[in-house]
């Protein structure tokens, strides 16, 4: 695309995490991935592109973090092993709204791309916010290249409805849709282990069949999620074997194996 600008670094493949439907989890989802990948050996990057509700410095540990120049770039924060850049570093108080029109925020996720010294990734995780607007627009038009998206839904029709716009959006932009994670997929009791459906169950999968795109996995409501979002330890970085953390090793598993299919 002729608005792409050059990435400061070597990034290897970019995967956006998105979903036409805000409050899905999809930030979770995009936290729990740039973790694991890390914890399977790969060098990554994570980008959190919603300006106006920019929640990865809470869920990565980085609340009241600043970014510092270096060599006439922006050096990213860094946890779990995973450079980390966000609006929320650049805000005085964490209430703070950002009150910007489109062009703006395409100058900033710009300066994320071109000014943040990346270095050596394997992987750069682009957290949006929801929808298909500017963000989304911005981050392709300025990568030029996506590798591939993540679609994060609910269970619920009503969800499915709005997620299904952005494979939509993935195929007008001629971006491979990795595959469909459905989060909130039933709640897991912390006592018995149990998972019983609040919403509809499989919303996700018949979502995928519908559209002909991977399923990737389901997870479950668990404390321990929400747990690790709100205290700033991702799921991912704890050593646990219960069935969330294998139905995440799931999805992440079927995310590196399209990453190596598209490095071969």
């Amino acid at each position: 695309m002729s608005d792409a600008v050059t990435v400061n670094g070597n990034i290897g493949k970019t995967i956006l995490v998105m979903s036409g439907k805000g409050g899905v989890g999809k930030s979770t989802v995009a936290v729990n991935i740039a973790v694991a990948l890390k914890k399977a050996g790969k060098k990554v990057g994570l980008l959190d592109a919603d300006i106006h509700g920019p929640s990865i410095p809470t869920m990565m540990g980085l609340e009241g973090s600043r970014t510092h120049g270096g060599l006439g770039a922006i050096e990213p924060v860094e946890a779990n092993g995973v450079k980390v850049i966000s609006m929320g570093f650049f805000l005085d108080k964490n209430d703070d709204p950002v009150i910007w029109r489109g062009p703006m925020k395409m100058n900033v996720i710009k300066q994320f791309l071109a000014d943040v010294a990346w270095g050596e990734l394997d992987v750069l995780v682009v957290d949006l916010p929801p929808g298909t607007g500017d963000e989304p627009l911005s981050v392709c038009q300025l990568i030029g290249r996506v590798d591939g998206a993540v679609i994060v839904t609910t269970p619920q029709r009503v969800a499915a409805v709005d997620v299904r716009k952005s494979i939509s959006f993935c195929n007008e932009l001629k971006v491979p849709v990795v595959g469909v994670v459905e989060n909130m997929s039933g709640f897991r009791c912390p006592h018995c282990g149990e998972v019983t459906d609040i919403f509809l169950s499989d919303g996700g999968r018949k979502l995928a069949e519908e559209r002909g795109v991977p399923f990737l996995g389901a997870v479950p409501i668990d404390p321990l999620i929400v747990k690790s979002g709100d205290g700033g330890y991702p799921m991912a970085g704890i050593d646990q074997d219960d069935d969330t953390h294998r139905r995440f090793a799931v999805i992440t598993a079927g995310i590196d194996q399209f990453l190596s299919k598209k490095m071969e």
